[in-house]
This record gives C-alpha cells, sequence and structure tokens, in this order.
C-alpha cells in the first residue's frame, strides 16, 4: 500500500451557490460542506467548478469567511486564487490564509500567451510572493497554455509549491507525470480529468478533484480507498459509475452549461439552487427537465443511494 503524502486524497471542486439575487447562499454552502465532510473529502472552493472567475472579491471574500467557520479540526481547504492581475492573486492568497484555508490553488493568467520561461517565472514570483502551500492548476481548456512538465518540475522544488492539479487530457502526459512524481514525497499530483480516476491512482497518484463529487462524493471516497487498497476490479467498476454520472450532465454541453446543469442536479438533492453568474446562462426548462429526470432514471436504474431529499 502507498503512503500517503501530506496532500492527499479526494477534493471536490466545490460550485459556489447562489440565490436567486446572486448573493452567495450561505446555507447552500452549509449543506454542501456537510456533504463533503460526513463523505471524507475535502473542499476546493473558488476553482473554475466554483465559476472563480465571474466571482466578485467581496463575494470570495465572504466565501472564505464562511468555509472558515465551518471548518473542523483536521479538515483540509483548498481555495482558488487564479487572476489576471498578479497583486489580486497575492491578496487574494493573504485573504485565503487568514481565513484558514490550507492550500492556495493558481492557473496560469488566461490573456497573453506565454512562453515556457515566463510561465516558470511566473509561478516563482506568485510563490514567493504567497505565504503558505501553492498548488500549480494546469487547465488548458481555460487558459489556452499548457504548462510543460519540466516547467513544473523546477517549481515542484520551490518550498511552497506542494502539488500539481492537472486537468489536461493527454494519456502520454498523465503517464509521465506519474512516472515522474508519484515518489515524490513533498510534492502531490491530484488528477482533474475524471475519466482516469481510476488509471491515476492506480498508477501511484495521489488525488483527484472531481466536479461530479459535489452530488456523489461518497463515490470517489470509495474509489480512492479502492484503489489505494489495489482493489483494481472495484476502482474500475467505480469509474464506471463516475464516466455515467459525468456524461448526465457534461455531454453535449460546453464547460460554463456543465456547471449549470451540475447546479441542476445538486437542486435535486437539496444542495444548491441552480442559479449561475454571467456569463454564463441557464438553459431552457425543458431541458433542466429533460436533465432532472434522465438523472433520476440513472439513479433508479444504478441503485444509488444519495442525500435525496
Amino acid at each position: 500500500m502507498k503512503k500517503e503524502k501530506k496532500y492527499s486524497g479526494v477534493v471536490i471542486p466545490a460550485v459556489t451557490p447562489f440565490n436567486d439575487k446572486s448573493e452567495l447562499d450561505i446555507a447552500a454552502v452549509e449543506r454542501m460542506f456537510d456533504n463533503f465532510r460526513k463523505n471524507n473529502v475535502s473542499p476546493f472552493v473558488l476553482g473554475t467548478t466554483g465559476e472563480a472567475s465571474s466571482v466578485p472579491t467581496s463575494m470570495k471574500q465572504e466565501f472564505f469567511t464562511a468555509a472558515e467557520r465551518l471548518k473542523q479540526s483536521g479538515d483540509v481547504l483548498y481555495a482558488g486564487i487564479s487572476s489576471n492581475v498578479f497583486e489580486e492573486s497575492v491578496e487574494l492568497a493573504k485573504q485565503a490564509f487568514d481565513n484558514g484555508v490550507d492550500v492556495v490553488v493558481a492557473t496560469l493568467p488566461s490573456y497573453y500567451a506565454l512562453t515556457s520561461d515566463a510561465m516558470l517565472r511566473y509561478f516563482n514570483e506568485l510563490a514567493d510572493a504567497v505565504n503558505g502551500p501553492l498548488m500549480i492548476y494546469n487547465i488548458p481548456v481555460t487558459t489556452h497554455m499548457s504548462i510543460p512538465l519540466e516547467v513544473i518540475e523546477k517549481l515542484s522544488r520551490h518550498q511552497n509549491i506542494v502539488g500539481l492539479k492537472d486537468s489536461e487530457r493527454n494519456e502520454e502526459r498523465l503517464n509521465e507525470a506519474l512516472l515522474q512524481w508519484k515518489d515524490r514525497d513533498d510534492f502531490s499530483y491530484f488528477l482533474g480529468w475524471a475519466a482516469r480516476s481510476a488509471h491515476s491512482l492506480l498508477k501511484g497518484g495521489d488525488g483527484l478533484v472531481p466536479s461530479t463529487g459535489n452530488f456523489h462524493p461518497g463515490l470517489y471516497r470509495d474509489l480512492f480507498e479502492a484503489a489505494k487498497n489495489g482493489n483494481e476490479e472495484k476502482a474500475l467498476s467505480l469509474q464506471k459509475l463516475s464516466d455515467t454520472l459525468g456524461n448526465l450532465y457534461q455531454q453535449g454541453r460546453t464547460l460554463g452549461e456543465s456547471l449549470w446543469a451540475l447546479k441542476v442536479v445538486m437542486k435535486e438533492l437539496n444542495l444548491c439552487e441552480p442559479f449561475v453568474l454571467p456569463p454564463l446562462y441557464p438553459q431552457p426548462d425543458e431541458e433542466e427537465k429533460r436533465l432532472q429526470a434522465a438523472f433520476h432514471e440513472i439513479i433508479t436504474n444504478k441503485e444509488i443511494i444519495l442525500n435525496e431529499r
């Protein structure tokens, strides 16, 4: 059995729940965090799934405050600090750490195309400026850039850089990264590509960051434990269920549309309402009803037990 690193396990990229006035829904945050804790998974707030690029700074501070209040002994809390403005990322990191966040997570700025040297310099300077653990977040679908593994290897030697969350869908890159970092005690590899969750864990990955965990965190808790214990058959079976549930709200939709659809599913479990912030918008009522029906059909056919109201 592989020894767990300091940062490992299942980290759920939490949606940011809103009310009908586009305010942070604190009651929904409480329900979500309670569901995470019951299933022994860690929350990651204000990432891509959390619509961080659309959330105003004042609301981010409000979310940090709520998360700190809900945090209990032994919990590990991750928070996104990504911004196209360097000083904003630094200030967000300060606010996050002041409110009990354990690890801050940052993507590349997404406006200008950057060379490998610029990527290296950016993250080194950010790591120097934040007063705590920093995780690099590679997500080409939003930044339109891929951080080369050789750049990440250099960055992994920085004392404040503790890991990588990689959402790039590239099999060769995944396997190379696993070989490179699975035995590094001081650097963790988290996969943000849900379709390869079991593969990554069985090959030595340290953790997962699955958006489907917003409504079924127990699935990924069980998948992680199965892989950790070498139960490949169970891990692969759970992977198939993950694929089915992910396709429910992601297939045929853009990333932004899938975030609305994810919240529709979560509403069926009384976790949050399906409100999103511009430039994201809800789809027509008939699409919402179709999605709700498809969700309940899967739950019934697969005999899945969830926190249904």
